[in-house]
């Protein structure tokens, strides 16, 4: 109600002229709600129904509040209608606004006034344009013609203010001189989203349409843009009024539409060079005054995104168990927002960004038996991702097989240049996981990969993972002997004392064990893990298989290990996983 035109309610009602009045009636009306309604409930005053369901009962408790207050802004409007002679509060507020400019010449403080009030409403959110629309009409668009009556006369024109002026030397981009905001985002930010944002919003800002970065970074209620977002176009102004008060800048004697590209329309409007020289310098300076801003927006951007980052982590760590069964992105809270939009970005990077880090695996003596492919994704905006949280919402997303498909493509393309540093025996190992690598899609890929370039002989494994997925039936174990028999070997991954771990081993399919982490890290602080690793080192022996110690980050560690007889090691006492460069 405060908003529309009650007598001839239309589209143009809802638009951006009713925007501010709109946001206006919603706070004071959350505001009386929250007071109503806590008011009411502590009276004793609210609607009630003995043995109706609570939600019922809290429905009803609404509806007092409610009433009253759909009644203040009904009495309100009819008050401002017969009080004012005006159809809406919108329509009184344009008019306040437009009595404010009225009156007296276009001085350079009534145009200061102007640029200053039109960019403290779009800061708000609302079309300053429009609604200072009749400002413009009425004060700035008739100059133009003065001045050009003025030529046709043979006398010199004297309007600099027109509504020309403003969108040649002062709105360059849209409001908030924008365009001189994207060139800073191009040249100073570091931030992948925010640069994509420039590279879409850059052909509608060249026609002066700000709106996809206004709204899209934004500048709507961002404190930290405020001070460029209001500085820029009053300096910009400033400096061409003065230009072309002094003749440096000849006076606009011709009519340009405000959708004339940047540079274009300063010459148009001038009839001159020093038209478009008046817009690359204000673009410059616009630039210095956006750029510190654009920097402090970045380093912001990067602190906030690590601590949701490190939460979600911390979620994930926490209940990574409980979430298997489970799908992240199908979540209605704010780790399903983040998996969510996380999932969008990976199926959107992993052909091209994802890349594969390498972690070597030692013997005791200190020679390099293999390398495994560890995967690593680095976000734009949230920096390097936890591996196991992209291998999760690849799943979640319906994307895991192809993901697993790409992994194995970029080991086989690194496999060259592996060898050439570690010699054509090092081993060469990468994930797949247990739901992936029985599949007839996943036996297929390799068989054709196998097809283009044999693997017998090549020293590839694959790691299992998520092993307790795997049933081992028929299905399972034909997978796995026919992957054998093209020739690469298979690992176990996070092997433990379990039942199912061990009733991997009698099949005869494993060629290496990888001791579950907790094992090796509760080296130094539980002897049942001393225990646990020696009778696994004892069977792996017995049935001819390796068996590989993961996390190893400390001498203590290694030298226990050792004395068990395993003798293969992996971890930051070597060497953390690496680019292969």
């Amino acid at each position: 109600l405060a908003g529309a035109n009650t007598s001839d309610f239309g589209i143009d009602s809802m638009g951006p002229k009713s925007m501010f009045p709109a946001i206006l009636a919603s706070i004071i009306a959350t505001a009386l709600y929250i007071k109503l309604f806590r008011s009411m409930g502590r009276g004793g005053h609210a609607i009630y129904s003995r043995g109706a369901d609570k939600d019922f009962n809290k429905m009803l408790a609404t509806i007092g509040p409610i009433l009253m207050i759909a009644l203040f802004f009904g009495l309100f409007d009819v008050i401002i209608i017969h009080a004012f002679g005006v159809t809406s509060f919108r329509e009184l507020y344009i008019n306040i606004v437009n009595a404010i400019f009225m009156g007296g010449e276009a001085s350079f403080g009534k145009g200061f006034a102007f640029i200053l009030n039109s960019s403290v409403l779009w800061f708000f959110g609302i079309h300053g344009s429009d609604a200072l629309e009749g400002v413009m009409d009425n004060v700035f668009v008739p100059l133009l013609a003065e001045n050009q009556e003025a030529v046709a006369a043979g006398l010199a024109p004297t309007n600099i203010l027109t509504k020309q002026f403003f969108d040649c030397f002062v709105l360059m981009g849209g409001c908030g001189a924008m365009i001189c905001l994207l060139i800073s985002i191009f040249v100073f930010s570091r931030n992948q989203s925010r640069r994509r944002l420039g590279v879409a919003a850059t052909l509608p800002m060249i026609f002066n349409i700000n709106e996809l970065m206004v709204f899209g970074l934004p500048i709507i209620y961002n404190p930290i843009m405020l001070v460029p977002f209001l500085l820029t176009p009053l300096v910009c102004y400033t400096t061409a009024y003065i230009a072309t008060s002094v003749g440096l800048v000849p006076i606009i004697t011709n009519s340009v539409e405000w959708t004339t590209p940047v540079l274009i329309g300063g010459y148009l409007a001038t009839g001159s060079i020093a038209g478009t020289i008046m817009q690359i310098v204000n673009i410059a300076i616009g630039v210095v005054i956006y750029a510190p801003f654009v920097r402090f927006l970045d380093r912001q951007t990067a602190e906030e995104a690590r601590r949701v980052l490190d939460d979600f982590v911390e979620f994930f760590k926490e209940n990574e168990s409980e979430i298997e069964g489970q799908s992240l992105v199908a979540r209605q809270d704010i780790y399903g927002d983040f998996a969510r939009n996380i999932t969008a970005d990976l199926r959107h990077d992993f052909q091209s960004n994802v890349t594969m880090h390498y972690q070597p695996q030692y013997d005791y003596a200190g020679n390099c038996l293999g390398v495994e492919a560890l995967l690593r994704w680095i976000h734009p905006t949230y920096g390097a991702m936890y591996p196991p949280i992209l291998i999760k919402l690849a799943e979640d997303g319906g994307f895991l097989p192809d993901l697993e498909e790409g992994i194995m493509k970029s080991v086989l393309r690194d496999e060259k240049r592996v060898k050439e540093k570690y010699g054509e025996g090092i081993k060469i190992s990468f994930n797949v996981t247990g739901k992936t690598v029985i599949t007839d899609r996943f036996i297929q890929f390799c068989r054709d990969q196998n097809a283009q370039e044999p693997f017998e002989g090549r020293n590839l494994c694959i790691e299992v993972t998520e092993q307790a997925t795997l049933a081992l039936n028929d299905k399972t174990l034909g997978a796995l002997s026919e992957l054998r028999d093209m020739g690469l070997k298979l690992a176990i991954d996070d092997f433990s004392m379990g039942h199912t771990s061990i009733d991997y081993l009698k099949h005869n399919l494993f060629d290496f064990i990888k001791l579950d982490g907790s094992l090796v890290k509760g080296l130094s602080t539980h002897e049942n893990c001393k225990e646990i690793i020696s009778s696994i080192q004892n069977l792996a022996e017995t049935l001819h298989m390796t068996v590989i110690a993961e996390y190893v980050e400390t001498e203590e560690q290694r030298e226990i290990l050792r004395e068990i007889g395993c003798d293969c090691y992996q971890g930051w006492l070597y060497s953390p996983a690496r680019p292969l460069d």
